[in-house]
C-alpha cells in the first residue's frame, strides 16, 4: 500500500495516469455506439420509451440533420426549456453533433428571466415542453412573442425576441393539437434523414475546444451569466465523474435530478456515456414514489440526488416495500450532506459505494469527490479529493497565498475543465479567471494534510436551497420594482428541510401599507418558486457599520434567534 504523502500547502493535484479524452462528444458517442450497438442506451420510464446505443445514434443523426434544415449553422444558440425526457438528451446530443451551442433554460424560470436568457446568448431556436403544472412555457412564450400566432414556422421575427426565429414544442401525453407559428418536435425530427452528408461535414470542422454548452448562473451583480463550456470541459468531467463511482457498461443509472442542471447532464449523462452505461429517468419530475418503483422495476445500480431528494425517498411511507438491492452507487450533491442521511442511505438503500461531489457550473462543474475507496467518515465530512487532470489550493483571500492544511480560506481549482468564460462578458470572466487561470470558486474551505477539502462557507453571500443556487442581489434588485419597496435585503437562514431559506428585510415607502401577502403577489409568476422569500419582515432601517456598510450578518443572526431556526447538521 502506498504510504499517504501529507501536504505542506492547501494545494493538491490530480493524478494524471489517464489521459484527457481529446474527441468531441459526437464522436467519442458514435464510437460507443458503434462498440456496443445493442446495449440499452436510454429509459425514459414516463414516456414509455427504450433505446439502444444503436438506436439512441440513428436518432441523435436524424435530429442533428432536422437541426441542420432549420438554417442553424456550427456556433448558433438553441435553447432547450424543459424538464427531463428523452427528447432532452436527444438535443444534448444531437447539438454537440454539429456544433451548435445548446443553453439550458431552468423550467422553474418566468417570462422576465427566459426573456433576459434567450437575449444574452441570442438563441435562434427554443425548445420546449409545452406546460408542467401551473408552468404555461407555450404562454410565456407567445407573450413574449405575439408576432407568433401571425407567421409560418421559422418565420418569427419578435420586437422583444430579435434573434429568435424558430419554436419547437415537444410533444408530450395528453397535450396535441397545432400551435399556431410553433413547429411539434416529433415533426421536426421527421424532417432529418441519418444518413444526411451535411453532419459529417459539420463533425469533421468541429474541435474539442469549441463552445457546446451554455448554462446560466447568478452573480453577486444579481444578473445571470452563461458560463460556456466546451467538450472538452464537460465529456472529460463526466468521464472521470464516472470513474469515481467505478461506473461500467453494466451499470444502469437512475438519474431523478434535473437534466437542465450539470448534475443531470454531465454527472448523469456524459458519466453514463463515457462509460456505456444506462440512463433511466423515472419521471420529468422528482417524485420520491415513482424513483423507488422505477429503482427495483429497472434493476438500477447507481442512484443521484440532493439531500433533500434522499431524505424524501427514505421517509416515504412505503419506502420498506421496494427491493433496492441492486443498488450499489451514485452521487449525493447540490448542497452540505446530513451525517445521518449518508450513514442511512448506505445501509437502508444499499449504496455502498455512495460518493460526494463538489464544484460549480464554471468548471464543468465537478472539481473535488470522495470515491467508493473513501472511509466512510471523510465521505460525510468532506468533499473528496481534487479529480484528475485538476488542480485544487487553498489561499487566503486578503493576500492571494496558499494556506497551511487546516487553515480556511477560498477554494480555487485549475485546468481542463475551467470554463471557456461568461458569453459576451470578458470583464466578468477576468473577475472569476485570473491571469494564472486559476478559477475563483468564491467558496471558503479547509484542505486537511491528506488532501481532503471540506468546504465551510462562502465568501459571496449566496444561498443554496435544496441543491438551487440562489444569490441575494438578484432577489434584491426584482423586489425593488416593487412600487411600495423603498429598500430591501436578503439573506439565507438555515432550514431543515432545503438547508436554506431566503429572508427578505423590506422597508417600505414612508406612508405605504406593504404586506407579506403583496410582496408574495408580487413574486407569483415573474420569478421562480424557490427564489420567492419564505420569510418576510417590514423594518424601519437596517444594521449598518459605521462607515453605512449594511452588516447582513446580524439580520442573519437576529432571524435565526427571532425565529428559532436551527441549522440543519451537516458535514
Amino acid at each position: 500500500m502506498t504510504p499517504t504523502v501529507l501536504l505542506e500547502k492547501s494545494q493538491a493535484q490530480g493524478r494524471t495516469d489517464v489521459a484527457l479524452i481529446e474527441q468531441t462528444i459526437g464522436d467519442f458517442f458514435a464510437a460507443m455506439a458503434a462498440r456496443q450497438p445493442e446495449r440499452e442506451a436510454l429509459v425514459s420510464r414516463h414516456q414509455g420509451l427504450r433505446y439502444s446505443y444503436a438506436e439512441l445514434h440513428q436518432a441523435t443523426r436524424q435530429l442533428a440533420s432536422a437541426l441542420l434544415g432549420l438554417g442553424l449553422n456550427k456556433g448558433d444558440r438553441i435553447g432547450i426549456w424543459s424538464h427531463n425526457n428523452a427528447e432532452w438528451v436527444l438535443m444534448q446530443l444531437a447539438t454537440a453533433q454539429v456544433g451548435l451551442v445548446l443553453v439550458n433554460i431552468n423550467p422553474a424560470y418566468r417570462t422576465s428571466e427566459v426573456e433576459y436568457a434567450l437575449n444574452k446568448v441570442g438563441c435562434k431556436a427554443v425548445v420546449s415542453m409545452p406546460s408542467f403544472k401551473t408552468s404555461d412555457y407555450l404562454g410565456m412564450l407567445r407573450e413574449l412573442a405575439p408576432e407568433i400566432a401571425g407567421v409560418e414556422p421559422g418565420r418569427l421575427q419578435a420586437a422583444r425576441l430579435p434573434e429568435l426565429r424558430h419554436v419547437v414544442w415537444i410533444d408530450v401525453a395528453g397535450e396535441g393539437g397545432e400551435q399556431a407559428g410553433m413547429q411539434r418536435f416529433s415533426d421536426l425530427m421527421a424532417t432529418g434523414r441519418a444518413d444526411d452528408e451535411r453532419i459529417d461535414t459539420m463533425a469533421a470542422r468541429l474541435r474539442n475546444t469549441d463552445p457546446i454548452n451554455i448554462q446560466f448562473t447568478s452573480g453577486t451583480t444579481g444578473f445571470p451569466k452563461g458560463a460556456t463550456l466546451t467538450h472538452r470541459n464537460i465529456l472529460n468531467n463526466g468521464f472521470f465523474i464516472g470513474e469515481c463511482m467505478r461506473l461500467t457498461p453494466e451499470d444502469r443509472l437512475c438519474i431523478p435530478v434535473p437534466l437542465y442542471h450539470c448534475f443531470g447532464m454531465v454527472l448523469g449523462n456524459l458519466a453514463c456515456f463515457t462509460h456505456g452505461s444506462c440512463i433511466v429517468y423515472p419521471n420529468d419530475g422528482f417524485d420520491p414514489l415513482l424513483v423507488l418503483e422505477t429503482v427495483e422495476a429497472e434493476r438500477c445500480t447507481g442512484l443521484h440526488g440532493v439531500p433533500t431528494m434522499f431524505i424524501a425517498e427514505l421517509d416515504h411511507p412505503r419506502f420498506a416495500q421496494f427491493d433496492l438491492s441492486t443498488l450499489r452507487t451514485g452521487i449525493m450533491a447540490g448542497s452540505p450532506c446530513p451525517i445521518e442521511v449518508m450513514k442511512r442511505v448506505v445501509s437502508d438503500m444499499h449504496l455502498s459505494e455512495i460518493t460526494i461531489a463538489y464544484g460549480m457550473t464554471e468548471t464543468s462543474p465537478v472539481s473535488c469527490q470522495s470515491d467508493a475507496d473513501t472511509p466512510l467518515e471523510k465521505r460525510v465530512a468532506t468533499v473528496g479529493k481534487v479529480q484528475p487532470h485538476l488542480e485544487v489550493k487553498i489561499v487566503d483571500p486578503a493576500t492571494g497565498e496558499t494556506v497551511a492544511p487546516g487553515i480556511s480560506g477560498e477554494l480555487c481549482t485549475r485546468g481542463y475543465s475551467v470554463m471557456h468564460g461568461y458569453w459576451g462578458d470578458e470583464e466578468k470572466t477576468r473577475e472569476a479567471i485570473d491571469a494564472e487561470a486559476w478559477m475563483h470558486t468564491g467558496d471558503l474551505a479547509t484542505m486537511d494534510a491528506e488532501g481532503y477539502v471540506n468546504i465551510v462557507g462562502r465568501i459571496k453571500d449566496m444561498v443554496i436551497r435544496g441543491g438551487e443556487n440562489i444569490y441575494p442581489r438578484e432577489i434584491e434588485e426584482f423586489l425593488y420594482g416593487h412600487p411600495q419597496v423603498q429598500d430591501v435585503q436578503v439573506v439565507g437562514v438555515p432550514d431543515q428541510r432545503y438547508g436554506e431559506e431566503l429572508c427578505a428585510w423590506i422597508i417600505a415607502k414612508p406612508g405605504q401599507d406593504l404586506t407579506e401577502e403583496a410582496v408574495r403577489d408580487f413574486c407569483k409568476g415573474r420569478i421562480a418558486h424557490y427564489k420567492v422569500p419564505r420569510y418576510i419582515r417590514f423594518v424601519q432601517a437596517f444594521p449598518m457599520t459605521v462607515t453605512g456598510k449594511i452588516q447582513k450578518f446580524k439580520i442573519r443572526d437576529e432571524m435565526i434567534a427571532m425565529l428559532d431556526l436551527r441549522p440543519a447538521r451537516t458535514a
